[in-house]
């Protein structure tokens, strides 16, 4: 498949090689351009339990100078159904008063459920939540492949009717301007050429991949992002990806030297996971982040 994002992605990558010289830097292209969000999911124990709502976690994205941040649809009130206009207006502009943009929200569904009432039903919701993410104004709608028991049917089998909710999704994206989002979970979708595969099937340019780097671990993880980064619209960047079937801390250094070589332009959500208060967790990822970014910025201005 060729999206107009990834047509762009690559030409970039190859006008630095056609600059003759560092006075014309526009010889060059823009580059890459990143903003830093938040992945609400990081205050997951918080939320759920009521202790603070989303409007708390906005106000910390703003007290840590986030670009962005990125409330999934389970934390809004009602979910599944869909906030009134209200909430999502008032959320809306806090966020704007913030100065934080809206860089992503995402629902719960399952493409890999035979039963294909339920697939509907999933399609249903989503639908209604690329509506809430217009109205947000928000760019994307994450969604999942799935991970339910699909005994009795091939991957092959799956993968055909996966490809078909997930384009009928997209063909509502696009009436809305929002592209859906598909997350390699280490479910259903567990390596590079799953990824690769289920694109190919789709094919449509209303869908991009949801990064998520912990979520490589039949291989190589820095191999397979390289692999899919064509594809990415947003991320999750987490504490820890998977090396030899073992949670490794993330290189973020060479994480952004490959982020940058690919030219991407956008978003990267961080996202904290397990035990521990993420007002100590998330400051934490967030310095690792931003020094590993200072430091390819360094290097990148030297060469």
């Amino acid at each position: 498949m060729s999206s107009d994002r990834r047509k762009f992605l690559k030409a970039l990558s190859l006008l630095p090689l056609a600059a003759t010289a560092r006075s014309e830097p526009t010889a060059q292209g823009p580059g890459p351009k990143l903003k830093l969000s938040l992945n609400v999911y990081s205050f997951n124990s918080l939320l759920r339990d009521r202790k603070i709502d989303l409007f708390d976690v906005l106000d910390f994205c703003a007290e840590h100078n986030f670009d962005a941040i990125d409330p999934t649809g389970y934390y809004f009130p009602r979910y599944p159904a869909v906030p009134d206009d209200e909430y999502i207006y008032r959320f809306k502009r806090k966020a704007f008063l913030a100065g934080l943009d809206i860089s992503g929200t995402g629902v719960r569904n399952d493409f890999a459920n035979p039963d294909a009432s339920r697939r509907e039903a999933d399609v249903a919701l989503i639908t209604e939540w690329i509506e809430v993410a217009a109205k947000l104004g928000s760019p994307n709608l994450r969604i999942f492949s799935g991970k339910g028991s699909h005994e009795g049917f091939s991957r092959d089998q799956v993968f055909e009717w996966m490809a078909k909710d997930i384009r009928a999704c997209c063909e509502v994206g696009k009436q809305y301007g929002v592209i859906v989002a598909l997350q390699n979970h280490n479910d259903f979708i567990k390596a590079a050429a799953d990824v690769d595969r289920i694109f190919e099937m789709v094919d449509s340019e209303w869908l991009g991949l949801n990064l998520d780097i912990g979520s490589y671990r039949q291989s190589d993880p820095y191999a397979e992002i390289e692999k899919n980064i064509e594809y990415a619209v947003t991320w999750q960047l987490k504490e820890n990806v998977w090396i030899d079937g073992a949670a490794t801390p993330t290189d973020f250094v060479k994480l952004f030297r490959i982020i940058r070589k690919s030219g991407y332009r956008g978003y990267l959500p961080i996202e904290t996971l397990g035990a521990g208060d993420p007002y100590m967790k998330v400051p934490a990822l967030l310095d690792r982040v931003r020094n590993a970014e200072l430091e390819t910025d360094c290097v990148r201005a030297r060469t």
